[in-house]
C-alpha cells in the first residue's frame, strides 16, 4: 500500500502568517523544530520563515499521503474514517527534523504512530516497522514545497 503528499506554501504569506500577533502558526511547531530551523538558518543567512515554511509543507504533505493511505486502504466498497480533523489534528507531534547530516525525516510521535498504524489496519513492532515514511524539502525564491510517501 502506498500513499503520496505534496504541498507548496507561499513564503511571504507564511512569514506574515507566523509573525502576525496572536497568530497560533509557532505553537504548530515542536521545539525541536524550532530549534533547528533557527540553527539553519543561521548556517544558511536566511530568514527563519523560509525553513518553518518547508516544514510545514513537510507536515501538510505527510497528512495527505496519510489520508491517501486511508482511503487506499478502504478500497472501493470501504467506509473511509479518519483519526483526526483539521481541527484536532497534532501537527506539533509530527515533527519534520533533520538527522545528522541534515537530510529531513518524519518523525511521530507514539500516540500518532499508533493511530496511523490503526488507521491502516497494520501492526508494528520497534524493531519491525510495518511503514516506512520518505520525505523530501525544498525551497525556491517565495515557494517552499515537500513531497511524502508513506510505503506500507
Amino acid at each position: 500500500m502506498l500513499g503520496l503528499g505534496h504541498d507548496v506554501v507561499d513564503v511571504p504569506s507564511f512569514a506574515e502568517q507566523l509573525n502576525e500577533p496572536g497568530s497560533r502558526m509557532r505553537g504548530l511547531f515542536s521545539m525541536r523544530e524550532i530549534w533547528q530551523t533557527a540553527q539553519r538558518a543561521q548556517i544558511k543567512h536566511d530568514e527563519e520563515a523560509v525553513h518553518l515554511a518547508a516544514r510545514w509543507a513537510g507536515k501538510e504533505a505527510f497528512l495527505k499521503a496519510w489520508c491517501a493511505a486511508i482511503s487506499r486502504h478502504a478500497g472501493n466498497n470501504g467506509t473511509v474514517e479518519y483519526p483526526y480533523t483539521l481541527d484536532d489534528f497534532p501537527w506539533v507531534r509530527i515533527e519534520i527534523l533533520d538527522d545528522s547530516h541534515g537530510v529531513p525525516h518524519v518523525v511521530l510521535s507514539p500516540e500518532v504512530q499508533r493511530r496511523m498504524l490503526q488507521s491502516l489496519g497494520l501492526h508494528s513492532d520497534e524493531r519491525h516497522p510495518a511503514y516506512d515514511i520518505c520525505i523530501s524539502l525544498s525551497h525556491d525564491g517565495p515557494i517552499a514545497s515537500a513531497v511524502v510517501t508513506l510505503e506500507f
